[in-house]
């Protein structure tokens, strides 16, 4: 079993910055993929990003590549989530994920309780 808890979010204005991080306790993350998902009011949650155990490659949904970078630390058994240029309709709530064998939207084995992301113009 994995726990994820997410810290990081709050209110930013549009333009800010933002570091979202995950720690996981349970397991070593070392063998998992790491992802980031949000959910906006009444919208469905969605993939921002992920990135690989075995390659290190990452993942970005078309609206955040090249604001959002995605991060890990093995040793530390975190995964971050930095955020740069936020723009208002980034505001969501955002969720940490954890899956040994999927990547991207398909991730779904582990998830974080969220941490709420608030960008005013």
């Amino acid at each position: 079993q994995v726990q994820l808890v997410e810290s990081g979010g709050g209110s930013v204005q549009a333009g800010g910055s933002l570091r979202l991080s995950c720690s996981a306790s349970g397991r070593t993350l070392s063998t998992y993929n790491m992802g980031w998902f949000r959910q906006a009011p009444g919208k469905d949650r969605e993939f921002v990003a992920s990135i690989s155990w075995s390659t290190g490659s990452t993942y970005y949904a078309s609206s955040v590549k090249g604001r959002f970078t995605i991060s890990r630390d093995n040793a530390k058994n975190t995964v971050s989530l930095q955020m740069n240029s936020l723009k208002p309709e980034d505001t969501a709530v955002y969720y940490c994920a954890a899956d040994q064998g999927r990547l991207g939207s398909l991730m779904r084995d582990y998830w974080g309780q969220g941490t709420q992301v608030t960008v005013s113009s």
